[in-house]
């Protein structure tokens, strides 16, 4: 199926999905890659990976680009030529873009019992314990999860660790939004948090918050 949903956070900024159903030879007409993107779609032994690069292009298009538009940098965070800010999620067959005049991030994950194991990894488990069941504590830790990736995805500083610099305010799932902090080498800031739910897909973006502090 061609977009699956477009969101308009503000005048500014604007969210792409893609669900992944075409076969890869549907997905590559009318694309034209640059020969190093050709290279690297050549060398994808995962067809699933395949076809969401493609989408991707796809989605770049509805925003207006064209694949030698983008480029990454040395910490291998993507870039587009007329200098707005760029993220690229891909997760199974959903792939989505946001695109804006601000610094951004975005993160798509399914929604799994994978996250209860590694969950003390990136948030304090005791927090959850109000929590009616397994299956909203799974919600709950994927959107924690994908705030936090959303963030370090637009930060671009290595060495930023998800449970002892990226903090996520408490929310509803019907708030459908919520805040992160980071303090971090020199880092202070705040950011604001918005997540939609799917198909049992999780989408999180992050945007700087109006509220900044920079240390």
């Amino acid at each position: 199926m061609p977009l699956y949903k477009t969101i308009t956070v503000d005048e500014r900024t604007k969210v792409f999905i893609w669900k992944v159903e075409e076969p890869y030879e549907e997905l590559a007409e009318g694309i034209r890659l640059t020969p190093h993107c050709q290279r690297r779609v050549d060398g994808m032994k995962s067809e699933i990976h395949r076809r969401g690069f493609m989408s991707i292009r796809h989605l770049m298009a509805e925003a207006g680009y064209v694949d030698e538009d983008l480029y990454y940098d040395d910490q291998g965070k993507p870039h587009l030529a007329d200098n707005k800010y760029i993220s690229i999620t891909h997760s199974f067959n959903f792939t989505a873009i946001i695109v804006s005049e601000d610094h951004v991030g975005i993160d798509i994950e399914k929604q799994r019992e994978k996250i209860l194991k590694i969950a003390n990894k990136f948030t304090p488990l005791d927090e959850y314990h109000t929590l009616a069941n397994e299956d909203a504590l799974i919600r709950k830790l994927t959107i924690v999860w994908g705030a936090k990736e959303s963030v370090y995805k637009l930060l671009a500083q290595p060495g930023i660790g998800f449970l002892q610099h990226i903090n996520v305010t408490d929310f509803d799932f019907d708030d459908l939004k919520t805040t992160t902090h980071v303090r971090y080498n020199g880092i202070d800031a705040w950011f604001d948090i918005e997540f939609l739910e799917f198909e049992n897909f999780t989408c999180v973006y992050a945007l700087p918050s109006s509220n900044n502090r920079n240390s």
